[in-house]
């Protein structure tokens, strides 16, 4: 696929999705500045650096690696919507709008994991990881 990361579906849904969860977590209680609003804008961004330092990586191998840690961080941010609702901080149908485009991600996610390994497993080699 010619482009950069950026050019990638999965890298504009993620885009999407932290923007998503910064403007979410600027309307959290200032009392979580150092603990849940810290944690929320980290693993938000390490959704998309991911995305981006994989692409950039020199095989699909790593790529998929990335890919992975930025699985996991979204994973983590549901995490992080599960504790708004508990502790009330927003309604239920507030976050599962942001948990729906959390699970768009990984759906894309899983896409692109599935593609890189099938270009593995063909035996197709890549020197760039930018397929």
């Amino acid at each position: 696929m010619p482009g950069g990361f950026e050019d990638l579906e999965l890298y504009q849904q993620a885009r999407k999705f932290r923007q998503r969860v910064y403007k979410l977590s600027r309307l959290l209680p200032q009392e979580e500045k150092f603990n849940l609003i810290s944690q929320m804008r980290r693993a938000a961004l390490s959704v998309t650096n991911n995305i981006a330092e994989g692409h950039g990586s020199r095989s699909w191998r790593h790529n998929i690696s990335y890919l992975y840690r930025s699985r996991g961080s979204v994973n983590e941010l549901l995490d992080d919507l599960n504790l708004c609702e508990d502790e009330g901080y927003f309604e239920t149908e507030h976050l599962d709008n942001l948990r729906g485009d959390a699970e768009a991600t990984i759906r894309l996610l899983n896409g692109y994991v599935g593609y890189l390994r099938r270009k593995l497993s063909d035996g197709v080699s890549s020197g760039t990881g930018k397929s």
